[in-house]
């Protein structure tokens, strides 16, 4: 039953490799719960002060979390569930239960790359990562992601918006959106793919949380990319968790003196795979995903960290009347006209938060305001408003 699982894996202090060492000896954490002392002794490695921690019976917190978990539509993948991937399954560490949102993809017989890098990232790192997340999903391949600001978000919301399917892997509770500026992302990720955690509901996010979870980056996946990342980075353990997993690594070179770039850089002269574009790692694994890889597509005017002319626009209506019904606007297109300033450019996720509506939803109605000329885009999916609005 879900409660047991849900017990072992919350029991405090008890170590993840002394839980896969009793699901070893015993099956499942029902006999786990319901066995002697002296059986439990008989586990290979057993510690017997790890094995203490099992006196606790306790199952309200596990009911507890049942009925959150169902409240808030979050569900449960033992390590015991055929659906499992093959993959995590056979790190070191794998974790015993993940609480997940979304639909559990076939990810053995998927391409995913798990593409990290910096939180404090620059602009030529922001368009790396959206330019390679878009150009991975476009290829047929999985985004992973840990959905941290920077990196982490910027290639999530270009694989978004190629149609991909996205994976998110959390430090935290599913219903704890961190950073806060992740959060429309979880929703979206949900959607598009899955979002798991080895934290029940409610947890918050630890500094100890992250480097545990890197392991989850690496082990759903084939390969980890790293777009950009500082001599000591989050990314690099990551990429260093790859390696031991035996996954493949690739980097995004960067200026030689950019501190941001400096952990990229080393990983490429100590042989890492050298990325500029999407292809160069869908040509590695084109043979044993021929059904599901195709030549990846680069983003319509594709963003770059230098500034780019911008366009003249085609000439538009100076005033637009949102009462009179001139135009048919969805509710979505009328909050952000309304949000839009006409001077000063807004980037997307500024305008996602500010009007709360989902990003790809703002992307939608951004695309077909810009075809109707009512919005311009300036360099780095900056938008301003090309209309003046009138009641």
């Amino acid at each position: 039953m879900l409660k047991y699982w849900v017990w072992l894996s919350e029991l405090k202090g008890l170590r993840n490799q002394t839980k896969l060492a009793l699901l070893r000896r015993f099956g499942d954490p029902e006999s786990i719960f319901y066995a002697d002392p002296d059986e439990l002794m008989l586990t290979e490695g057993a510690d017997p002060g790890q094995l203490k921690l099992l006196e606790n019976h306790d199952l309200a917190p596990a009911d507890k979390i049942l009925a959150d978990c169902q409240r808030l539509d979050i569900q449960f993948l033992t390590f015991s569930d055929a659906a499992y991937p093959g993959r995590l399954k056979n790190i070191y560490d794998p974790p015993a239960l993940l609480y997940y949102k979304g639909k559990l993809p076939l990810l053995d017989d998927l391409l995913s790359v798990a593409v990290v890098g910096t939180r404090d990232c620059t602009p030529y790192g922001v368009a790396c990562a959206e330019k390679l997340g878009f150009g991975l999903a476009s290829g047929g391949a999985v985004v992973v992601s840990g959905l941290a600001k920077g990196i982490d978000a910027a290639a999530t919301r270009g694989a978004l918006r190629a149609g991909g399917v996205t994976i998110g892997v959390a430090g935290n509770g599913l219903d704890v959106h961190y950073p806060y500026e992740s959060r429309y992302l979880y929703e979206d990720v949900a959607v598009s793919g899955v979002l798991f955690s080895e934290y029940p509901p409610g947890t918050e996010p630890a500094p100890g949380h992250f480097p545990v979870r890197n392991r989850i980056l690496s082990g759903l996946s084939l390969a980890a990319l790293v777009v950009e990342a500082p001599e000591r980075s989050g990314a690099l353990i990551t990429a260093m968790t790859a390696l031991e997993q035996g996954r493949d690594v690739f980097a995004v070179p960067g200026p030689i003196d950019a501190p941001t770039s400096v952990g990229c850089n080393r990983l490429i002269r100590d042989g890492a795979g050298l990325v500029t574009n999407a292809s160069d790692i869908l040509r590695e694994y084109e043979g044993r995903f021929a059904l599901d890889l195709k030549e990846a597509r680069e983003e319509p005017e594709t963003l770059g960290y230098q500034a780019r002319t911008v366009p003249e626009p085609k000439p538009v209506a100076p005033a637009l009347s949102l009462s009179r019904g001139d135009v048919e606007l969805t509710d979505d297109q009328i909050a952000i006209l309304k949000a839009l300033s006409d001077t000063e450019p807004m980037q997307v996720d500024d305008l996602t938060e500010l009007v709360d509506i989902p990003t790809r939803r703002v992307l939608s109605a951004l695309t077909v305001l810009e075809i109707d000329q009512y919005v311009v885009q300036h360099a780095g999916k900056h938008y301003t408003r090309a209309v003046t609005l009138t009641e």
